[in-house]
């Protein structure tokens, strides 16, 4: 497993946190994904094996926020 934190722009509410969680959540090879607002941040775990970090950012910026 392979841990990593993006830096994400534009969360903001609850909202984001579920928008954000549900979609890479569902992805085959994410093993967890926490949102944190405060600090602007996304940690996500996952199989490098079975996704790639490009392709977790991809979902993330697909429902309309920015990773840096």
């Amino acid at each position: 497993m392979e841990k990593n934190t993006l830096n994400v722009k534009g969360m903001s509410c609850g909202h984001c946190i579920k928008a954000i969680e549900g979609s890479v959540g569902k992805i085959s090879g994410v093993n967890s994904v926490k949102v944190n607002l405060d600090s602007g941040t996304v940690e996500v775990e996952f199989n490098p094996n079975e996704v790639t970090l490009d392709s977790i950012k991809e979902t993330i910026d697909d429902q309309g926020y920015d990773v840096q």
